[in-house]
This record gives structure tokens, C-alpha cells and sequence, in this order.
């Protein structure tokens, strides 16, 4: 995407560069479903998500310092001048961040029963060794939140792991360092949203280390790294509507597609009603009406 500068990591729907003791994260509309990269994406979706993580790291800066540098073009390009001929790819989609040794671990909060969790529970009545009541229901809310981490994989999906587990990755200070910021994140994200009209049902985060200290990294709060209901819409029991990609994933399983590469072509009718639900989140979230982030 950016011939000029050192490419550092390309991801599904991220590609980042790097320059020096900085990163530039570029978050493109590319989208991914079942561990695939599909052929076209979703209109502005990197815009909506680049504007939902500013919002998001702004809003939590009271309780825990976080990587963000950067994110309106102009004073990137003022830090960065090998960018200024950057503007129409980058502008709205990028944020310069801070290079850290990240933690080798995603941290999951959920505050309701769904996804994989829901599927453990089922099987064992347990999430990540955390025992919870019998009788919930799927999409039903949790007694409180719990902090349920993973470990992040290469390929594939990410492998739910214990407290235990966990502890003996990072050391056990780190994790209660961890977990309990990723919990004050999540009360503090999800009261906000839920006064909005969304119901944030997990979500998962990434830190890293910076001068000796835990700091917040990567995307925070957006459709991609989260589940978003709409609060209006939520009946527990059953699958709920949502504001993330969970749409795409719904048309996929109606096609004769084993899920391995290559995926098909999203009709531009799927494509346009993604975009719309991430545009609403946001709209929802922040009251923006526009996808800069400004």
C-alpha cells in the first residue's frame, strides 16, 4: 500500500509500517470471515473503525495510558514526512502509534454468553475454568463481567486458556495488572454504550510494554473486536442482531462454501448493509454523521 516505507506487519484487514521507535497503523476496508480474507470489502469500513478506536482510547485515557500518538493526517505528516503524498490513501485510516513489546495474550471481557463462550458453557458449565450458574441462556447477561483470556494464534483461531494458564505466560503480577484493567475498560465502555443504545457484549484487548510500563495497543471498542447489539432489538436466549460482521457471516452460511480459500464475492446489496451497520455504531457511539476522524 505504501511502496516507500518499511512494511512491519500486514494483517487480514491492517497493514502496519514502521519507522523507527513508531508504527503506522493502516486500517484498510478489507474484511475477513472465517479466517478469510474475502475478495472485495466493505466501503470505508477502516474510516469507521480508525474513528471508533479514537473516540474509544480518548474516552479510557483516564484508566490506562494507551499507544496512541496521532490521527489526523496533517500532524502525522508533520512527524512523518515521507507520508505527505499519502493523503488520499491514508487520510481518516491511519493512526501513529507508539512501538511496544506487546503481551502474548488477548484479553477477553464478557459480559454476556455468546459466541465460544456460550458454546463452552454448554459443554462444561464453565468458561476459560471460570464456573458460572447453570440455566443461563444463550445471549444472556452474566452475573459480571469475566475476564476470559486467549491466546493469540498465528493461524486459525485463538485458543481460550485458563487464569492459570495465563499467569505462567505473562507472570502472575502481569496478569492481575491485565485483567483488571481490561475490566475497568469494559464497565466503563459499556455503561457508556449502553446509554447509547448499544450493548457491548465481549470484547477483546491487546497490551504492550513501553518504557517498563502496561499500555493499552492495537484497536479498542469497534465492530471487529467486539460484540455490538442493539439494545432496543436484545432478547437473551437465542442469536442476537449486531452491528459487526456477523451479517457477512450469516450470508456466507447460506452458500455451498467449504470456508477455505478462495471466499466469494460479496453482492454489493451485502456489502452496502455492513457498511450501513458499522456507520450506525459509530453514529450511536460517537454522533459523528462523517467517517473522519477528526
Amino acid at each position: 500500500m505504501l511502496p516507500n516505507a518499511k512494511l512491519f506487519k500486514k494483517g487480514k484487514v491492517r497493514e502496519i509500517y514502521s519507522f523507527g521507535d513508531k508504527l503506522l497503523m493502516v486500517a484498510t476496508d478489507r474484511i475477513s470471515a472465517f479466517d478469510v480474507v474475502l475478495p472485495n470489502g466493505i466501503p470505508d469500513k477502516g474510516k469507521i473503525l480508525t474513528a471508533l478506536s479514537v473516540f474509544w482510547f480518548d474516552f479510557t485515557s483516564n484508566i490506562i495510558a494507551n499507544h496512541l500518538i496521532a490521527h489526523q493526517f496533517e500532524e502525522i505528516a508533520s512527524l512523518i514526512k515521507e507520508l505527505r503524498g499519502y493523503r488520499d490513501l491514508l487520510e481518516g485510516r491511519c493512526l501513529l502509534v507508539r512501538k511496544t513489546n506487546p503481551l502474548p495474550l488477548e484479553c477477553v471481557v464478557r459480559g454476556y454468553l455468546s459466541g465460544s463462550g456460550w458454546r463452552e458453557y454448554q459443554e462444561k458449565g464453565a468458561v476459560c475454568g471460570i464456573k458460572l450458574p447453570s440455566g443461563l441462556k444463550e445471549s444472556g447477561q452474566l452475573p459480571e463481567p469475566i475476564f476470559t483470556p486467549a491466546i493469540k494464534a498465528i493461524k486459525g483461531h485463538d485458543e481460550n486458556v485458563s487464569a492459570e494458564q495465563a499467569k505462567d505466560i505473562v507472570g502472575e503480577k502481569v496478569f492481575d495488572e491485565i485483567k483488571s484493567k481490561s475490566l475497568a475498560l469494559y464497565q466503563k465502555a459499556s455503561a457508556y454504550a449502553d446509554s447509547r443504545g448499544i450493548i457491548i457484549a465481549d470484547t477483546k484487548f491487546e497490551f504492550g510494554r513501553a518504557d517498563d510500563k502496561i499500555i493499552l495497543i492495537d484497536e479498542l471498542f469497534t465492530p471487529d473486536s467486539s460484540r455490538f447489539w442493539p439494545r432496543e432489538k436484545y432478547i437473551p436466549g437465542k442469536t442476537q442482531p449486531s452491528f459487526d460482521k456477523q451479517f457477512v457471516r450469516d450470508y456466507l452460511e447460506k452458500l455451498n462454501w467449504d470456508k477455505t480459500p478462495p471466499a466469494p464475492q460479496l453482492p454489493e446489496e451485502i456489502a452496502q448493509k455492513t457498511k450501513e451497520k458499522y456507520f450506525y455504531a459509530l453514529r450511536l457511539i460517537t454522533g459523528k454523521n462523517n467517517v473522519t476522524t477528526n
